[in-house]
């Protein structure tokens, strides 16, 4: 199955970002205010967002397409850099009135201290110019993920599902916000524990989760929805039944971009001609890898087909 990757075409579309890095030594506080001084030692840039997804679709060496919206601005063009390094075909609009997404860590041992976020929503103009470019890209390829992170990057994101799946495409959608309706005709959404919770409300034991899940899919005319649940592993909920993954143990552990990692892996072995049950098993162990690394870091091919 993973041979067949290499021949998967995946098209991401939502908002991207830079992620930046500060790492540096902490061996004071300051005497201004009760806070770490940082000597910062090193600094490091990582593509965030929808380009993490893609990177790791790359990664497991699928063709990986990205479309996007950045501002005319050297973190834009950062951006660029490291999608062309990482063999990603990206088709990034520009918009001059915004300031590219850029989220910026400072780690001090391995501990991250604070995140500072410079970030505006596209225009409406670059929105429509986007979605006329998504037409013409979603026919080259397998499967399409629209990765939303609520900055105002998937504004049509109901009509781009529409198009996709007209030409029967395979739709996933990493969700954002508590409204949903947007995402109806998916194949698959993939949200995590709270973000479900925020919108089907708390459940107390697993037979209520099932009703809740079943009844979401119903509404939203979805194939399947998958659960990431933190410790408690992942669930999927699908016309077969329930398949569920245990989360695997690590002694470290960062679930930053941990859900970019999993809806990649996910789309990727569906294009493939995975079923259910062995996507998410593939998914759940790639997260495992992952959750291994600091920061927003991809899984390769190498490394899950030994974990595997």
């Amino acid at each position: 199955m993973l041979d067949k990757v290499r021949n998967v075409r995946l098209l991401v579309v939502g908002d991207v970002m830079l992620d930046r890095y500060w790492f540096g030594e902490v061996s004071r506080i300051s005497p201004e205010a009760p806070v770490p001084v940082v000597k910062v030692e090193r600094q490091e840039e990582r593509l965030g967002g929808a380009a993490n997804v893609a990177r790791n679709a790359a990664s497991l060496g699928a063709v990986s397409a990205l479309l996007s919206v950045v501002g005319d601005d050297e973190a834009g063009r950062m951006l660029g850099r490291l999608l062309e390094d990482g063999q990603i075909d990206a088709s990034l609009h520009v918009d001059r009135d915004i300031d590219t997404i850029v989220k910026l860590r400072v780690i001090g041992r391995q501990q991250q201290l604070l995140r500072i976020d410079f970030e505006t929503p596209p225009s409406h103009e670059i929105l429509q110019a986007k979605l006329a470019d998504f037409e013409s890209r979603v026919a080259q390829a397998d499967v399409v993920i629209l990765s939303d992170y609520g900055k105002g990057g998937l504004t049509h994101i109901s009509e781009m599902i529409r198009i996709a799946r007209a030409q029967d495409k395979l739709v996933l959608v990493d969700p954002k916000g508590d409204e949903w309706g947007k995402y109806a005709g998916a194949t698959v959404i993939t949200p995590n524990r709270s973000e479900l919770r925020e919108v089907v409300g708390r459940w107390s034991s697993e037979d209520e989760l099932l009703a809740k899940a079943q009844k979401l899919r119903s509404e939203l005319g979805l194939e399947a929805l998958l659960v990431t649940r933190s410790e408690e592993g992942m669930t999927l909920f699908a016309d077969d039944g329930i398949h569920h993954q245990p989360a695997q143990a690590r002694e470290v552990f960062d679930v930053s971009g941990a859900g970019d990692t999993v809806i990649a892996t996910l789309a990727v072995m569906l294009a493939a001609g995975a079923d259910w049950a062995e996507a998410i098993r593939v998914a759940n162990v790639a997260a495992g890898i992952v959750v291994g690394k600091l920061g927003t870091a991809v899984v390769t091919r190498e490394e899950l087909a030994a974990a595997l």
